[in-house]
C-alpha cells in the first residue's frame, strides 16, 4: 500500500523543526481547563490519540491520570517513550484501527490530529474506533481548527527561516481540503512535503459522530473553552458521548 503524506512527514524531523514553536504553556493551558470541566476522577484512564512526541500526555500523567499515548508515527512515539513509567506508555498505532474496549473514561484527539485521510469512510471508521475504546459514560474531546476562519485567512506564501533552514510554505484550498506545500534546501538537499488535512466543519462532524454512535454534548471555540463561534474562534473543541 502507497505511504501517505502524514506518514512521510510526521516521521521526518523537519516536522519538528518547523513546528519547534509549539510551546508547552500552549499545551498545558488546555490541559488545565479541559480537566477543570471535565473533573477527572484521580487514575481515570486517558487515551492520547494522535500523541505526537507526548506533551500531553505527559502534561496529562503528571496530573495523576493514568495515560496511554498513540500516534503513526514511530520517530515521534521512540522519542515520547523516554518518558514512559508505572502509568504513562506510548504505543505505534493507526487510529483506525484501536484494539480498546470499554476501557478508557476519556479520549483525547488534540491539535488538529484528525482529517488525514482521504474517505469519509476513513474519518468515520476512526471515529467508531475511538468510542469502541470509551467505557459507556466515556467523553471524548476533539480539537479541530476552525475551518471558516482559516480559509478566511489564509496566507497563500510564506517564509519561515528555523534553526537556518528556510522554508518556503504554500496553502491553498483544493478538493475540500486545505492543503499546505512545504519546500526547503538543507545540507545541499532539496525536500518537498505537503499536508492534506479536511476543510471539516461543525455540521461534516456533527453527520461523522452521528453515523459513528456519538454526539456532541459541548462545543467550544478557544483554549480558554470560550463559545464557539464560527466567524471568529480559532478552534473547534468538541465534547461527546455514547449515543
Amino acid at each position: 500500500m502507497q505511504r501517505k503524506w502524514f506518514q512521510y512527514w510526521f516521521n521526518s524531523p523537519y516536522y519538528h523543526i518547523l513546528y519547534s514553536q509549539r510551546n508547552d504553556a500552549e499545551a498545558e493551558f488546555l490541559i488545565d481547563n479541559l480537566s477543570a470541566y471535565l473533573t477527572p476522577k484521580k487514575n481515570s484512564r486517558i487515551l492520547d490519540i494522535a500523541c505526537g512526541r507526548g506533551r500531553h500526555s505527559i502534561y496529562l500523567n503528571k496530573k495523576g491520570y493514568d495515560v496511554t499515548g498513540i500516534d503513526l508515527s514511530e520517530q515521534s512515539i521512540k522519542y515520547a517513550q523516554q518518558f514512559e513509567q508505572k502509568n504513562l506508555h506510548f504505543y505505534v498505532h493507526d487510529m483506525r484501527k484501536l484494539s480498546y474496549i470499554n476501557y478508557f473514561d476519556f479520549a483525547f484527539n488534540l491539535f488538529t490530529s484528525f482529517g488525514y485521510f482521504d474517505t469519509e469512510k476513513d474519518h468515520v471508521n476512526a471515529l467508531k474506533a475511538f468510542r469502541k475504546g470509551l467505557k459507556e459514560d466515556g467523553t471524548l474531546v476533539i480539537d479541530y481548527f476552525n475551518t471558516q476562519k482559516i480559509i478566511k485567512n489564509l496566507t497563500n506564501q510564506e517564509t519561515k527561516t528555523i534553526d537556518g533552514i528556510e522554508f518556503h510554505l504554500h496553502k491553498f484550498v483544493s478538493e475540500g481540503k486545505i492543503i499546505k506545500h512545504i519546500n526547503f534546501e538543507h545540507k545541499l538537499k532539496v525536500y518537498a512535503f505537503e499536508e492534506r488535512v479536511q476543510a471539516f466543519f461543525l455540521a461534516d462532524f456533527e453527520r461523522m459522530l452521528t453515523k459513528s454512535g456519538l454526539i456532541i454534548t459541548e462545543t467550544f471555540g478557544s483554549y480558554g473553552l470560550e463559545p464557539f463561534d464560527e466567524i471568529k474562534s480559532d478552534r473547534l473543541i468538541l465534547v461527546c458521548k455514547k449515543a
